[in-house]
């Protein structure tokens, strides 16, 4: 344990989150997304769901303010979306980073490439329908030496 850093995030993970770069791009994955067909580098957090992992990651990476930095899946034709899924993240979202900018959604497909060209994918215990979302690392600001 780690004083200040949340339990929940676990050492593969801090590692990877240490080692994205600014606008590399994390997957947090619902249980049912296609993980390990999709990417090499992934990150088993089942017992978790999402909203409580982002209070997690964002207490340690900013979000980018270009090219959305938050991204989700858009709902086929014949689903219908619940809105308290992405309710439940923008809280977390807007209450860590205030001013990001509004969550971008896109089909299936491009989500998947998307996810294909991410820096992890982290699967966890979500079940909510759409739930999964691509988050993009902002860039810190170094301090000067007066600091």
């Amino acid at each position: 344990m780690l004083i200040g850093i949340s339990p929940l995030l676990g050492p593969e993970l801090l590692d990877s989150l240490y080692r994205m770069g600014h606008g590399d791009e994390l997957v947090l994955a619902d249980a049912f997304f296609p993980g390990h067909s999709l990417h090499k580098r992934v990150i088993r957090l089942e017992g978790l769901k999402i909203p409580d992992l982002l209070e997690g990651v964002l207490s340690l990476i900013n979000l980018d303010y270009a090219d959305p930095p938050v991204i989700m899946m858009a709902p086929m034709a014949q689903d219908k979306l619940d809105p308290k899924v992405e309710e439940s993240y923008r809280a977390v979202i807007d209450r860590r980073w205030p001013g990001t900018p509004p969550t971008e959604r896109i089909d299936r497909f491009a989500f998947y490439e998307r996810a294909q060209k991410a820096f992890c994918v982290v699967m966890t215990g979500e079940t909510a329908t759409y739930g999964n979302i691509i988050l993009k690392k902002g860039v810190i600001p170094v301090l000067g030496p007066e600091h």
